[in-house]
């Protein structure tokens, strides 16, 4: 889900992300996480849900990344010091990128 205010309502969260704002909590299909009593507070549900959010103040834009009730998703933008042959078999190191926002896509055949 990407956000440019943070300000956003229940339902908009609901039609991005799937999750109901209950009586009961965070809701989506038969799991309801319980969540402090108030106003909607979008990055509080965020981060109960355990969703990473990243912001990028430039374009005043704020990304949150799926729940990890599970604990099976990265929660933070940090990467430890990866390093992979490139095209012509020299190591990359991606901290030679540091400063800079970078994506990572991983695939795997099974």
């Amino acid at each position: 889900m990407i956000v440019d205010r943070l300000d956003n309502g229940a339902e908009e969260f609901q039609q991005a992300t799937g999750w109901e704002i209950k009586l009961e909590g965070a809701c989506k299909a038969d799991v309801c996480v319980p969540l402090a009593d108030g106003d909607f507070d979008l990055l509080a549900i965020a981060e109960r849900l355990g969703m990473a959010v990243v912001s990028e103040p430039d374009l005043g834009l704020w990304a949150l990344g799926p729940e990890t009730l599970g604990g099976r998703a990265l929660t933070t933008a940090d990467a430890s010091d990866l390093r992979l042959p490139d095209l012509d078999g020299e190591d990359f190191h991606i901290t030679s990128l540091r400063g800079q926002k970078v994506l990572v896509v991983a695939w795997a055949p099974y």
